[in-house]
């Protein structure tokens, strides 16, 4: 059902020329995801400032209109688009971007949330910081904030969170409640660190205006190899080994099944199959090493620490090492960031996105290739992930019919399937950094105990009563 024409001139009139879209050609692109979620929108609204959007909010609000916050719209899991009742705005962030504050003595950033992750790296670049969560999408800040983005670096720096020295936002009450939570400081005891209770929760509890992000010196030096470890349990084993040997240095342990790395090949011809023989190993891990400073002369140069300690990992009698191969850094994460794309282009993907306690991880994998092989021969899976802080990208990818149909039925019993063995046997997340959204609202109504979800209702209620978000929390 179309929303009233009196709502569609006033909110026209709140955000002003541009502001406001209900052409379909103008809104497909919002009502779209990044992986099969569609929905239809009532409009889309775009405002340019944190008053703005308050504004829309609360006249939202104060007129039972559901809004869906939309950030750069990469999500996997349909946080971000709308149901198909075309009864839903979208509340988008895509022209915050006033704001871009650097304060180099705090090493810290001030910025709205419409820039996208390369804007902010390439515009720190020059003065030698980053933003340290690296991701194969190019999200915004708000929704970086919104998800609590992890990334293939978290070993090192950590996610979102652990990032974050402030937040500005915008609560769905009938005021559009504007608050400021934390103020750049990295430590603060005087009360709850309110900003923590609105990261990860996907807008239900605040709309992430603007964010105060904490920064890291940029790599000066990079070295990387490809690791192919004896078995699985070997996994844990490397693991151990490489924190044990580079300590600091150690800045990703990605682990990538062959099958990932064989689809991304055959998808991408301009990447090069760096395994002898093109034979790709079963299971790969890719390690990087960094150093945030040039290289001084009085010291070994980091490609030469990594061959040193993979040759005495190699050493080791039955040591866990089956083989490895020390390259060039943007080839070989090259090839990382090509998993996800390779993986669709196979057939329909069934993304699950999991966590574990490390040791866990390979040991869940084994267990459900034997378990999927025996109760779903059809399908394929398709594995990478940040194997370092226990994620893995649990990806399952279906056949498509000749007409290029799917079974959906199917791929709901599949990603009960694996969550079921990952939450209940061996204690994991089933969303380690990809959020909620409506994908994953049935399992966390299943699975999650109910006194957290009347915890987390009791918050939604005190903060953001309206209807707001994706999912129900």
């Amino acid at each position: 059902m179309a929303l009233a024409s009196h709502h569609i001139e006033a909110l026209g009139a709140i955000l002003g020329p541009q502001g406001l879209l209900t052409a379909a050609d103008e809104m497909a692109p919002y009502e779209s995801g990044a992986r099969y979620d569609r929905g239809r929108a009532a409009f889309v609204a775009r405002p340019r400032t944190t008053a703005a959007v308050s504004e829309v909010v609360a006249y939202c609000t104060g007129n039972a209109i559901a809004l869906v916050p939309q950030s750069g719209n990469t999500g996997l899991v349909g946080g971000s688009t709308p149901d198909e009742s075309g009864e839903q705005g979208i509340l988008s962030l895509d022209r915050l971007r006033a704001t871009f504050d650097l304060d180099m003595d705090n090493r810290s950033l001030r910025v709205d949330a419409g820039f996208r992750l390369s804007e902010i790296n390439a515009r720190l670049e020059p003065h030698g910081l980053f933003f340290p969560v690296d991701l194969g999408a190019d999200p915004m800040a708000g929704g970086m904030a919104a998800t609590n983005t992890g990334g293939a670096r978290f070993l090192r720096f950590g996610d979102v969170r652990r990032n974050t020295l402030g937040l500005k936002l915008v609560l769905s009450d009938e005021a559009g409640t504007v608050i400021e939570c934390g103020s750049g400081l990295r430590k603060d005891n005087t009360g709850p660190d309110w900003k923590q209770l609105f990261i990860g929760t996907g807008g239900a509890f605040g709309i992430v205006t603007e964010c105060t992000f904490s920064l890291e010196r940029l790599p000066r030096q990079i070295a990387t190899a490809f690791l192919v470890p004896r078995d699985g349990a070997a996994v844990a084993v490397l693991l151990a080994e490489m924190e044990e040997r580079a300590g600091a240095y150690l800045s990703a342990f990605e682990g990538m099944s062959g099958v990932a790395i064989r689809h991304a090949l055959a998808h991408a011809p301009s990447l090069r199959n760096p395994f002898p023989g093109g034979d790709v190993p079963g299971y790969v891990i890719l390690v990087e090493l960094s150093r945030s400073w040039p290289r001084r002369k009085s010291e070994q140069p980091l490609d030469a620490v990594l061959e040193e300690l993979l040759g005495d990992i190699w050493e080791q009698p039955g040591g866990p090492l089956h083989d490895a191969f020390v390259g060039a850094a943007p080839e070989m994460w090259a090839l990382r960031h090509a998993l996800s794309e390779g993986a669709k282009s196979a057939g329909y993907v069934v993304g699950l996105d999991l966590s574990f306690r490390r040791g866990r991880v390979m040991r869940f994998r084994d267990e459900m290739a034997a378990v999927l092989a025996a109760e779903f021969p059809e399908v394929e899976i398709c594995d990478f992930g940040h194997v370092g802080d226990g994620g893995v990208h649990f990806n399952l990818v279906m056949p498509r019919d000749p007409d290029g149909g799917v079974d959906l039925d199917l791929a709901a019993r599949l990603r009960s399937r694996v969550t079921d063995v990952a939450v209940e046997r061996y204690g994991g997340s089933f969303s380690a950094e990809h959020g909620l959204g409506r994908r994953n609202q049935h399992i966390y109504d299943r699975l999650t105990p109910a006194k957290f979800r009347h915890m987390a209702t009791s918050f939604k209620l005190a903060t953001s009563p309206a209807a707001t978000g994706a999912v129900r929390l």
